[in-house]
């Protein structure tokens, strides 16, 4: 299969001051998708601009014709399934059927006390996770949904028509612990790391690429547990998190190089930051396009 490219745009612009040109520009270059991150705020941006995820896509939906949209990643901190669910199924519309969810545990970012609670621990995470993904799998495909969980209750939920895709819109389930694997393996569409997060600050690309096969291979197991073909998943590497940063931005060959051994890794797409001034997503805007319009035509 050949590797896509997708980008991650940042929802740090106003739409009528850059925001939709950025969009717009994502799909003139051939970028297969385009997402953005679903926080109330995050990091470094935390003091700055940051506009809700959903809303973005909805304008990215009628601003653009062909480009893939979606979310990397929408987690439980502060979505409900029922409430996100029509939420999803009115984007689907919008969009006329160019919708991916990336969705995943969550963290101990801002987002996991915004709503005035207090932080869950990784186990907690995960067993909301485990309650979140096959409810909302339900929502989504189903007419009428009623269910009441530990956590997460839908009484007659409706979600009339549903999806414009059949059965619905895909998942790209974000996870390297056992529990979410088995999650991705059930009920993803797609597959979405960013590495081990351990080797960031101290760790060597070969190290990575070493922990990204071992991550590989456990998903592999987890699709054999539950009766299906790792094949049938794509495979998404979302950048800027391994040891490399942003080195394969910093020229077409640096990139070529990356991607080529992320796609012997099994990678069906690899998602690059839209570059941000002043960031930790600074790069050259010039070579990033180069990237886009050139380098997957040296990998094949």
């Amino acid at each position: 299969m050949s590797l896509r490219l997708s980008t991650v745009i940042l929802p740090v612009d106003r739409w009528h001051e850059g925001g939709r040109t950025k969009w717009q520009r994502a799909e003139e270059l051939g970028f297969h998708a385009a997402y953005t991150y679903d926080h109330l705020s995050w990091r470094t941006f935390r003091d700055g601009p940051w506009f809700g995820a959903l809303p973005t896509l909805t304008a990215a939906a009628t601003a653009t014709d062909r480009l893939r949209l979606g979310t990397l990643v929408t987690s439980p901190n502060f979505r409900h399934p029922v409430t996100l669910a029509k939420e999803l199924i009115s984007l689907d519309d919008i969009s006329g059927g160019r919708v991916t969810l990336g969705i995943g545990a969550g963290g101990n970012g801002f987002d996991a006390t915004a709503l005035g609670q207090e932080a869950w621990t990784p186990k907690e995470r995960a067993d909301r996770f485990a309650e979140f993904v096959p409810l909302l799998d339900r929502l989504l495909t189903e007419g009428a949904v009623s269910q009441k969980g530990d956590f997460y209750t839908a009484q007659e939920a409706r979600n009339i028509p549903g999806c414009v895709q059949r059965p619905r819109l895909p998942f790209a389930v974000a996870a390297t612990g056992p529990r979410g694997l088995k999650l991705a393996a059930r009920h993803g569409q797609a597959w979405v790391t960013t590495g081990d997060p351990k080797l960031y600050e101290e760790g060597t690309p070969e190290q990575s690429v070493t922990a990204l096969r071992g991550q590989v291979e456990k998903l592999g197991k987890a699709c054999a547990e539950s009766g299906r073909d790792v094949a049938e998943l794509d495979k998404i590497l979302l950048t800027g998190f391994t040891p490399d940063r942003g080195r394969p931005l910093e020229s077409v060959d640096a990139f070529v190089d990356f991607a080529g051994r992320h796609q012997e890794l099994g990678f069906t797409e690899v998602v690059i930051h839209w570059p941000i001034t002043d960031s930790d997503f600074a790069a050259d805007h010039a070579v990033f396009e180069r990237i886009v319009t050139e380098g997957l035509k040296q990998i094949g």
